[in-house]
């Protein structure tokens, strides 16, 4: 009887282990360094949401590049790389019109992202009844980006 009893239990969590793995859409671990290059760009995952598969990929581009801009990302070692491009108190609000036209839709942007390092299969996915959720790899041109604010007068040389 115990036998049997433990048969089905091995059974059945089999089965429901074997599921659909579930990821919840709404955890954003942030932008996540990978590695850097020698030209200055770095290599980051970042995660976006949206109404479908290309919004939020769009979005996580995005969140990206304004890491970069605004927060910085955690490089290992601590370096110059981790630290923000922009680093004036309250740049965000500043700057907010300035962000908000260079990062909308088709925006500025994408001339400082590159998606040469993603792998086939490295984008993970999320779904729930409202929105889709992609956790992408990106590389950002750092030092381009950099000259552009300068040009810009967001940032001094």
């Amino acid at each position: 009887m115990k036998i049997r009893f433990f048969a089905v239990l091995l059974a059945v969590l089999t089965i429901v282990s074997c599921g659909k793995r579930q990821v919840s859409s709404y955890y954003d671990a942030g932008t996540q360094f990978l590695n850097t290059e020698a030209d200055g760009s770095i290599t980051v995952r970042a995660s976006g949401q949206g109404r479908n598969a290309q919004d939020a990929i769009e979005q996580a581009w995005k969140n990206a590049v304004k890491d970069v801009m605004l927060k910085g990302v955690e490089v290992p070692g601590n370096t110059f790389l981790s630290k923000p491009l922009i680093t004036e108190v309250n740049a965000e609000e500043k700057y907010s019109s300035f962000i908000y036209s260079f990062l909308a839709d088709q925006g500025e942007y994408l001339n400082f992202i590159s998606t040469e390092d993603k792998k086939v299969g490295s984008t993970d996915k999320a779904r729930n009844d409202i929105q889709v959720r992609r956790v992408v790899t990106v590389r950002i041109l750092r030092q381009q980006l950099k000259e552009y604010l300068i040009q810009q007068n967001i940032i001094k040389p």
